[in-house]
């Protein structure tokens, strides 16, 4: 299975580096991609650089082309920035380009909104997106697994994701009345 998953400028990097180290314990094909707003995001919130495969403005990356196989990308924070160019086709970069593709191609996109409250504008992005085949799910806590740190908001959101790439894993204690 080949995922690619991308960071951008939203807050919430630590889930979306949870992500790639999660399903690359699973030793899958995984790449990535950082926006540069989201390597930015990525150091205030980490303190750390993330290393990435392809940078967003790599246009000419094989995964640029729709020919190329990708079985699932995750956009992991999501900006409504991103979401706004992935509803209304505006290929500017890497990342759009590959969602642009997913959604042609009836490929996996999932985008990991994390913004709130939302606007009408978010709202009618997230419809035309949704409405493309793609999936949204914002990064919204639970609390019914009663979580105790960061780290098990983290995993649970992680553990959605999985849940989306019908993927098994022990991230998050499931619904159990």
């Amino acid at each position: 299975m080949r995922i690619v998953v991308a960071l951008t400028g939203a807050s919430g990097s630590v889930v979306g580096i949870r992500l790639v180290e999660e399903l690359k314990k699973k030793n899958l094909d995984v790449s990535t991609i950082i926006s540069k707003a989201g390597a930015k995001v990525i150091a205030l919130e980490t303190g750390n650089k993330f290393g990435a495969d392809y940078g967003e403005d790599e246009i000419d990356a094989d995964i640029s082309s729709s020919s190329n196989k990708i079985d699932a990308f995750i956009i992991c924070p999501c900006s409504m920035k991103t979401l706004s160019a992935v509803a209304n086709g505006y290929t500017e970069n890497l990342i759009v380009r590959l969602a642009d593709n997913c959604l042609k191609m009836r490929r996996k996109l999932v985008v990991c909104i994390r913004d709130t409250p939302y606007n009408l504008m978010h709202i009618e992005n997230m419809k035309k997106v949704t409405l493309a085949g793609g999936i949204v799910m914002p990064l919204n806590a639970a609390y019914y697994f009663n979580p105790k740190t960061v780290d098990d908001f983290t995993n649970f959101f992680v553990g959605k994701i999985m849940d989306i790439l019908n993927m098994d894993h022990n991230l998050y204690a499931r619904w159990n009345k």
